[in-house]
């Protein structure tokens, strides 16, 4: 099986609300897992005030730019318009995962068999959107349901894949300072349930079953049309039990889930999830458990974990490509991200707020033009002077190999020399948020930390280079 056979099976993504969190702040935790070598960089795009008649180019339509934008960061895939992740200036964060629909399911058999659906908008450029348009999460929210339920979804994710192979319907964590929202998605449907609980993780598969808030008006209707739900299941709509598509297995995606959740459970007795903890959550391995058998090694995984790697036979379709940990104060201090560019396991997380970003985290070695078609975008190369690509290229130096052979020896190393340095800042950028955290002093303590990143990260390639 090839790369291209396989379903995106991956992405992980939690949300802690304030009340469970060390500070009261709320965090939203993402893991983006993509094809190997797909650079995602890090930007920040600005707010912009469209004039009348001002359109959108998007890998498939064309919509209308009718409202002015919030100033936002953003990791995206080298060649799409839209964010796997993504905080704006007021606060609002979003993640999103792939989902496996009755309804993806009908609609890959169409394109197979020659009747294509129409074009709609990806996920990751819907979580774009929210974001320019979302003062608020429910905000966020409605914008991104308005957009889904006019234009649908349909479309290549997946850079050289057909839409009949890279299509996904799609789920999303919305937060911001005061409240969290789960919304999941079937073609042009959605359902939504405000998050209640301490915490909440998403997967690649529905997680929203009888206890819901907000729905499309046919939601059910639908289900029971299509065959895939009768009034003598009883009891209240059940939409993962009606939508999921049962030809696609969750294993790969329950094991993590439940993993995430337990690991948020378990770090909620105390003084509550902090950003460390966060961090954990998305490098782990399932280190610690009876998985971990003799044999295992987590750059050549025989199972998907949240901190995702490649593997030689083509089991897991990719590695993870940027890992994010959102943090959304309750007071006056500003909103910002913990961002790892490549496998968060590799990495190194450094302090990002929504302004301008030092130029490096936002080179690849593909300019991006204004609109890429998925299906024809080129591949991405290795290009000196990119943030995103020193840290892959510690991936691979970590590993060694494809088998991963010197992992179990390197990756620790890397901890050794980056885990000071996170503990450092997270220290020194406390110290910064307690006065009247000027944005230039913020933007200076990122420049900073980037630039330490980088020196540490090209002295471990030499280091590995050398031995």
């Amino acid at each position: 099986m090839t790369q291209l056979d396989q379903r995106p099976w991956s992405c992980d993504s939690f949300v802690v609300l304030p009340a469970a969190t060390a500070d009261g702040s709320m965090l939203l935790g993402k893991n983006s897992d993509r094809p190997v070598n797909e650079a995602q960089p890090l930007r920040y795009v600005s707010a912009r005030a469209p004039e009348r008649g001002d359109r959108i180019r998007l890998a498939y339509v064309e919509i209308a730019d009718d409202c002015e934008t919030l100033a936002h960061v953003g990791a995206s895939p080298y060649w799409c318009w839209g964010h796997e992740l993504g905080l704006n200036e007021r606060g609002v964060a979003i993640g999103n995962e792939a989902l496996f629909t009755r309804d993806l399911a009908r609609n890959q058999h169409a394109a197979r068999a020659g009747a294509s659906p129409e074009p709609g908008i990806l996920g990751m450029e819907l979580l774009r959107l929210g974001l320019e348009r979302g003062r608020t999460a429910v905000e966020a929210m409605e914008a991104m349901i308005a957009l889904l339920e006019r234009h649908g979804q349909w479309g290549a994710g997946v850079p050289g894949a057909s839409s009949a192979d890279g299509a996904y319907d799609n789920s999303y964590l919305i937060a911001d300072r005061s409240e969290a929202w789960v919304l999941e998605t079937s073609g042009r449907r959605w359902i939504a349930a405000r998050v209640r609980d301490s915490s909440w993780s998403v997967s690649n598969q529905a997680t929203i079953r009888s206890e819901w808030d907000r729905a499309s008006d046919d939601i059910a209707d639908h289900a029971r049309d299509a065959g895939w739900w009768g009034d003598e299941s009883g009891g209240r709509f059940d939409f993962a039990a009606a939508y999921t598509d049962p030809h696609v297995p969750l294993q790969v995606s329950h094991i993590r889930l439940q993993r995430s959740r337990q690991l948020l459970r378990d770090a909620t007795h105390g003084a509550g999830v902090d950003v460390a903890a966060a961090r954990s959550v998305l490098r782990d391995h399932l280190e610690g458990t009876f998985l971990e058998g003799p044999y295992f090694n987590a750059a050549r995984p025989d199972f998907l974990t949240l901190c995702m790697h490649s593997h030689p036979s083509g089991f897991t379709w990719g590695n993870t490509a940027s890992s994010g940990v959102f943090v959304l104060p309750a007071d006056n201090r500003p909103p910002h991200l913990w961002w790892a560019a490549a496998t968060p396991c590799t990495s190194v997380y450094v302090p990002v707020f929504v302004g301008n970003l030092p130029e490096v985290l936002g080179h690849t070695g593909t300019p991006r033009p204004p609109s890429y078609n998925p299906e024809h975008a080129p591949d991405d190369v290795p290009v000196e002077g990119s943030y995103w690509w020193t840290f892959q290229q510690l991936l691979e130096a970590v590993k060694e190999d494809a088998l991963g052979s010197a992992f179990v020896d390197r990756q620790p190393q890397v901890r050794a020399a980056f885990d000071p340095l996170e503990t450092a800042w997270r220290a020194e950028l406390d110290d910064l948020l307690e006065g009247a955290a000027d944005p230039e002093l913020l933007a200076a303590f990122t420049r900073q930390c980037v630039e330490q990143a980088l020196a540490t990260a090209n002295g471990l390639l030499d280091r590995f280079a050398s031995t």
